[in-house]
């Protein structure tokens, strides 16, 4: 068929009520071909007990094979029309029993494309859910599913009579329109590939702002008054632009709850879900500026002043109080006597857009898009606008400021996620159980069984021993298991509890309980913990991770509700409005961030906002959020002590307060009590900034957070007065990164004596010389190290995530390697390795780190018997032609040289001689920049040659290597350095598995082991060496290659490596 008829065919399937017959014809033209085996409906008896509350029936329409997978068609009936917003968890759990062979069909099923029905079939749900398999090892060796925790992964389409299916004709109208060729699994998956909706959304929000600055840009030069007021408030146009795009977005938001437009006397939740088209349709108000005359007045009217029973009479309709500041003008801005005269077409137009539809507006584009108010999970994603997404958008948006800038880059919500749970639970682990202590006990028969047992590392015959004695009230494994695993247990567990309720002696397929029993026997104390954690983020961006860190939170205390009973109090909305006030705390110095990290916050707070009767106004933000550099801190002494107590007693007040003058009032307070404090100091022209005054309450209960997160800036300018006094401070590191000295600050200055660091930082922390310090401090205390890799799109750096806990101390660490969104290593490493090596290796296997770690041979380091110099940077004296070449990084191959960089003149060798004197005798020269290769396995090739002259001159681009030590040959050292072997121990032990800006220079040349052997044996080597320069000499593309192979061969005998080992140098044998 043709994308006319393709479309035609998801709209009637998806913007509408659903059908059985037309959603039947749309599954045969998706899939070409299905298997027409149908099961018919299965209710009652046929649906676990576990399920019953949502599920009503289950239905197969057929099924679908690519060749490698099953694909199931289901349509799941749904018992109440809330299920299909609040009971995801319940409906893609089980879809993954059914998935299993659980309900009596078998289990060769990968996935299912699931219709999700409410019982009154105007709003559904098109799903994909396929099975996330984990495997282990049988005691016969064979693999099999590891069931226990056996996760479903759902990603789904909002469509209906109430919803648009541009988002679905935009990704599954090719696949569609498609006859010759049946989808695969994989291509499905694809369809419903969040990420690609991200960036489309990205592009046009983007663009939005961009016109939307420009306007206000045209209305401030025009207006002296608008420029005037905005001069004296500091209004800019891009704050301002972003602000009134976030305003409207939280709206789009909101109308999907039906709380605008609501009759007088009808109840919230009826309102129409396109409530900002019909104003701007003029359906509830006239107007001649929409902006001026309806936006304006509905932000800081109608959202922002409490009403008597919320009715606003400009627009004969409820509107509900939220308060916050969202809905304050920025800075203040006098709205009321400035007439900000928007063009009406900014906000809709029939203009034609390039993909065919119809307005460029803001209405235009956002109406096109799916909004859900429900935030995305990493099991649970619909391909909507979803407030995550809406998250990565804003953080992408914070350096845009015209229409040349390209804007920043959001941490993947998969490592948020994972950083989240390890926090969560080294928190737990570190607030619940007691410290491990050591003790002495004496041991009379040290082979008895027990000894062995108990004490399997100490030395035969040993009288007395030293041992750690622990006992935790909750062990690490059992908590791992409930913050990862919670939420899929909790169905079954809901249901075991009450059939053991019913009866004492049930013996039933819920006989046993899914969680651990020690997180049932002390769900009290874990939940307290919960509740009371306190969590920062002091580089906070746009939220993801205090938000992430809540969810998580909020996730496992409704886990805990099973056990804990009370459910009326125990809400979601009850849940995060705890975290956000006594929980999450966050600082960035940029102002557009700050607010963003707000809107985020609250908008996923009003989402679970279920009390239809009195929706509760927002809370204010500007003392758990504020804007500043949260690296500078205020002493703190008697003299300001009561000013602290004051302000402690004042901000909750503030937190809660609605009523504009009071609230007016207690900020002033709070900020006179601030100014007692500094001294009215101000930084970076915003009157805010210490966590110290505006965290204080956390410093005086618990002496710092128990969490800070974060994914701090990297190389971050910092002027030289600001930078000295941060200086000052620091205990672990003299490196002037702006990472660096947010580790060394997070570590020693803001978490308190229990407390969890949990950054992203650059992978240059592994492997440089001047983050080894910090590395030092850190080791025995973190406890996970993840090789992240280029987890940022186009971002050059590579990043690696680390967990640091002050409470934890550990002879090793778990190294871990995260790659297309999945775990693909992980190796236990002594903290010795890393003293030895002088890096904090990660990205290795036990095999590979068995090879590092054991070489058999006598060797001597290269800093032993070399020195390494970096070439001269005389490029801009570089002419065409001169009196003596200059080669560069790019003339180097391996044993070669070709072709030259430039020349230099006589005058310029003379003045620089002291630089080159260095470099005028033999010598190995290396390309600086180290080569990294990714295929057909990710390594590094060092590229080196020989200048026997010593009158060859590099610029800085290589590195020059004199050999001090007469007992080695230079042309050996050069078989060494170009051999397969000491690329890849360098790639793995000296840059750790570093992939960019890797330079070969002193400090990494020096730490290359080099077997001891005499001249006579080195001869060998040598020899291969010279038949390769001289054919080289002769013609540089010569093929080198079987020379280069037999060295190899001979470098493995020379540092004793086995077959195997030498496969998984050479990338032969998977590890």
């Amino acid at each position: 068929m043709d994308k006319q008829q393709a479309k035609q065919i998801i709209q009637e399937t998806f913007e509408n009520p659903f059908d059985k017959g037309r959603f039947t014809l749309f599954i045969k033209n998706l899939l070409n071909h299905i298997e027409e085996n149908r099961i018919p409906p299965r209710h009652g008896q046929f649906i676990p007990d576990a399920y019953k509350p949502y599920i009503s029936s289950l239905a197969r329409i057929g099924k679908f094979n690519d060749n490698e997978n099953r694909v199931d068609i289901l349509i799941i009936k749904l018992q109440k029309e809330t299920s299909l917003e609040r009971a995801r968890t319940m409906q893609r759990n089980f879809v993954a029993g059914y998935l299993q062979g659980k309900y009596g069909s078998s289990n060769e099923k990968e996935a299912a494309l699931v219709a999700f029905v409410s019982p009154d079939s105007a709003d559904w749900r098109f799903s994909l859910v396929k099975m996330d398999y984990k495997f282990e090892q049988t005691q016969a060796g064979r693999m099999k599913v590891k069931e226990e925790f056996t996760p479903a992964r759902r990603w789904s389409f909002l469509v209906g009579a109430n919803e648009t299916s541009h988002t679905a004709q935009s990704r599954l109208v090719n696949m569609l329109a498609n006859d010759e060729h049946n989808p695969t699994l994989k291509e499905l998956e694809q369809a419903f590939d969040i990420e690609t909706v991200t960036k489309e959304f990205f592009i046009k929000y983007r663009d939005l702002f961009i016109r939307t600055k420009e306007e206000l840009d045209k209305v401030v030069k025009s207006d002296a008054k608008i420029k005037a007021d905005f001069e004296a408030k500091g209004v800019n146009t891009v704050d301002f632009a972003k602000k009134l795009l976030g305003q409207i977005v939280f709206l789009y938001f909101l109308q999907k709850k039906e709380w605008f437009g609501v009759g007088r006397d009808a109840a919230w939740g009826t309102g129409p879900k396109n409530f900002l088209r019909l104003l701007f349709e003029k359906n509830m108000a006239d107007y001649k500026n929409f902006f001026n005359d309806i936006l304006e007045p509905l932000f800081y009217e109608a959202l922002a002043i409490e009403r008597t029973n919320d009715f606003y009479s400009r627009f004969n309709c409820k509107i509900p109080f939220l308060n916050g500041g969202l809905f304050d003008p920025i800075n203040s801005y006098d709205w009321v006597h400035t007439d900000i005269i928007l063009p009406n077409e900014l906000f809709s137009n029939k203009e034609k857009t390039k993909e065919g539809d119809i307005g460029t507006g803001i209405f235009d584009v956002f109406d096109r898009y799916n909004f859900t108010v429900r935030e995305d999970e990493p099991l649970e994603k619909e391909v909507a606008i979803d407030p995550e997404m809406l998250g990565k958008v804003f953080e992408n948006l914070l350096e845009v400021k015209d229409r040349k800038s390209k804007g920043t880059y959001y941490t993947p919500r998969e490592i948020v996620h994972y950083m989240c749970q390890e926090s969560l639970i080294n928190h737990l682990d570190a607030t619940i159980n007691p410290p491990k202590t050591t003790v002495k006990e004496p041991v009379f028969t040290p082979n008895t069984p027990t000894q062995k047992k108990l004490f399997r590392d100490t030395k035969p015959r040993q009288l007395c021993l030293t041992s750690e004695k622990y006992q935790p009230v909750v062990p690490r494994e059992d908590i791992e298991s409930f913050i990862r695993h919670g939420d899929i247990a909790i169905e079954h567990d809901v249901t075991a509890k009450e059939k053991h309720a019913e009866k004492s002696d049930y013996n039933g397929k819920y006989k046993k309980y899914k969680l651990p029993e020690t997180i049932r026997a002390h769900a009290k104390l874990i939940d307290d913990a919960l509740a009371d954690i306190k969590i920062c983020d002091p580089a906070i961006g746009s939220g993801a991770f205090p938000v992430g860190m809540m969810h998580e939170i909020v996730r496992a205390r409704q886990t805990l509700t099973t056990y804990l009973g009370n459910t009326e109090e125990r809400t979601l909305y009850n849940f995060k409005r705890h975290a956000i006030q006594e929980s999450l705390y966050g600082v960035d110095i940029d102002l557009s961030a700050v607010e963003i990290a707000k809107l985020r916050l609250w908008l996923s707070l009003v989402v679970d906002e279920e009390d239809y009767q009195t929706i509760k106004p927002l809370p204010n933000l500007d003392y758990k959020i504020i804007c500043g550099n949260s690296l500078l801190e205020v002493e703190k002494d008697l003299s300001n002590s009561e000013l602290f107590k004051e302000m402690e007693k004042l901000k909750p007040l503030y937190f809660d307060e609605t009523n504009i003058k009071k609230k007016k009032e207690l900020k002033q307070k709070i900020d006179s009590l601030i100014g007692g404090i500094t001294e009215n100091n101000k930084l970076f022209d915003f009157e805010v900034y210490f966590s110290e005054v505006y965290f204080s309450e956390v410093f005086h209960k618990k002496g710092g957070f128990d969490v800070v997160i974060a994914n701090p800036p990297y190389g971050a300018e910092i002027d030289k007065i600001t930078l000295k006094k941060i200086k000052q401070n620091l205990s672990d590191t003299n490196n002037s990164n702006s990472a660096a000295i947010f580790i060394d600050y997070g570590k020693n200055r803001v978490i308190g004596e229990r407390g969890t660091l949990t950054f992203i930082v650059p992978k240059s922390l592994l492997y440089s010389e001047n983050w080894f310090s910090l590395v030092n401090s850190m080791l025995g205390n973190t406890h996970i190290l993840v090789d992240v890799e280029k987890a940022f799109e186009k971002v050059k750096l590579e990043q690696v995530v680390f967990v640091y806990s002050k409470l934890i101390h550990k002879k090793e660490y778990l190294a871990r390697k995260f790659l297309d969104n999945d775990f693909i290593r992980s190796t236990n490493i002594f903290n010795d390795l890393v003293l030895k090596y002088k890096a904090w290796i990660c990205d290795v296997s036990p095999e590979e780190l068995n090879i590092g770690n054991n070489l058999k041979i006598d060797c001597v380091y290269m800093k032993d018997i070399s020195e390494t110099k970096r070439g001269v940077g005389l490029q801009k004296y570089l002419s065409n032609d001169g009196d003596h070449p200059v080669i560069g990084g790019k003339n180097i191959f391996r044993y070669g040289c070709n072709g030259v960089k430039g020349y230099l003149s006589k005058e310029i060798l003379k003045s620089n001689r002291n630089k080159l004197a260095f470099m005028q005798r033999p010598k190995i020269i290396s390309q600086d920049l180290v080569a990294h290769i990714q295929n057909p396995i990710p390594r590094i090739m060092i590229t080196s040659f020989y200048d026997g002259t010593g009158k060859i001159i590099g610029l800085d681009t290589v590195q020059n290597t004199i050999i001090t030590d007469s007992n080695y040959d230079h042309k050996y050292i050069l078989a060494l350095l170009n051999s397969t072997f000491v690329s890849w121990y360098t790639y793995k032990f000296i840059y750790c598995a570093a992939i960019r800006t890797m330079h070969f220079d002193n400090y990494y040349v020096g730490k290359i082991p080099i077997p001891k052997i005499s001249h006579k044996d080195q001869r060998p080597v040598t020899i291969l060496v010279d038949q390769i320069l001289a054919a080289n000499q002769e013609c540089p593309d010569a093929d080198t290659s079987a020379l280069e192979r037999q060295i190899d061969q001979m470098v493995y005998k020379l540092y004793d490596l086995t077959p195997e080992e030498i496969a998984i140098v050479e990338g032969e044998k998977k590890i």
